[in-house]
């Protein structure tokens, strides 16, 4: 046996499982996050969220660990956790943060946008305007959500897609906070401002509204945060 071979025969690798029950239950957990169905105040324990998907608490406690370290979720009791304490000086980070990476992904996707994304944009849009209307608080969140990640995925970079989608498991919870404010109405301007300028691929314009419906939020949120 050459030393070629030898080598080889030392690296017999076994395919790992990607899906696996704790990535299942983390991106479970990631959802209700982003679509904001776990608001600031509201807890959830292990157990809890271990009989509603039907697993043990073993995947339940690991996903959490990780929505922990990614900021998303806190400590809260002994068997609870939240969403963490929104402070000023945090608030401010994500903002600017967002402001950069988030606007970045308007400017790409409006290089680089296709129809069957503008047609999804087009369809979100008209169920941010439903449900501002009829008052739908959840199905706002959610199609705020579904309109924003279409906009990001179109920018073609699965890296700042990611980055993207750490900052909203950080800051979207806060969304439900918005209700009541009138943002909703001022924040679908901007919601179609983003869209006109993508169809035109005018990439300043689609940077420039998203920065605005991003600081509509945050006017909103620091006036809350600082009483």
């Amino acid at each position: 046996m050459t030393d070629e071979t030898a080598a080889r025969a030392d690296f017999q690798i076994v395919p790992l499982a990607r899906d696996t029950l704790q990535e299942r239950v983390y991106r479970q957990m990631s959802d209700l996050i982003l679509d904001g169905e776990i608001a600031p105040g509201q807890l959830v324990t292990i157990q809890s969220l271990a009989d509603s998907f039907h697993v043990s608490t073993t995947p339940v406690r690991e996903a959490l660990k990780r929505l922990a370290a990614a900021g998303a979720l806190t400590l809260v009791t002994g068997r609870a956790m939240g969403i963490p304490r929104l402070s000023v000086e945090r608030l401010d980070d994500l903002r600017k943060v967002r402001l950069e990476v988030e606007g970045l992904a308007a400017e790409w996707a409006a290089r680089s946008i296709c129809g069957a994304s503008l047609a999804q944009l087009e369809k979100e849009e008209a169920r941010l305007e439903s449900s501002v209307a009829r008052n739908e608080v959840q199905t706002y969140l959610r199609a705020n959500r579904a309109f924003h990640f279409a906009i990001y995925k179109a920018a073609g970079s699965p890296t700042l897609l990611s980055m993207i989608e750490t900052l909203w498991l950080q800051i979207s919870p806060y969304f439900n906070l918005l209700h009541g404010s009138g943002n909703y109405v001022s924040a679908n301007a901007q919601h179609r401002a983003i869209l006109n300028a993508l169809k035109a691929g005018d990439d300043k314009a689609a940077r420039a509204a998203l920065g605005a419906d991003i600081d509509g939020a945050y006017a909103v949120l620091s006036e809350l945060v600082r009483r």
